[in-house]
């Protein structure tokens, strides 16, 4: 709060976080993964784009 941090709740902090993100969804997110990371960690992070963010913008460094 004012530039200084503070303790929050769980649903305090992922309400900060959804109200953030929320102007941003549909063609307006984009997400880029890495393919150092776990099957299951890519794949969480392209439903997290798809199913929460509205968004096929996802791309990862595999095609490099």
């Amino acid at each position: 709060d004012n530039g200084s941090l503070r303790p929050a709740s769980m649903d305090e902090a992922m309400e900060r976080v959804a109200t953030g993100l929320s102007p941003h969804m549909g063609d307006a997110f984009g997400l880029f993964s890495c393919s150092k990371g776990t099957n299951e960690m890519n794949y969480m992070a392209q439903k997290f784009a798809r199913v929460v963010m509205a968004s096929n913008n996802i791309d990862s460094c595999n095609r490099t």
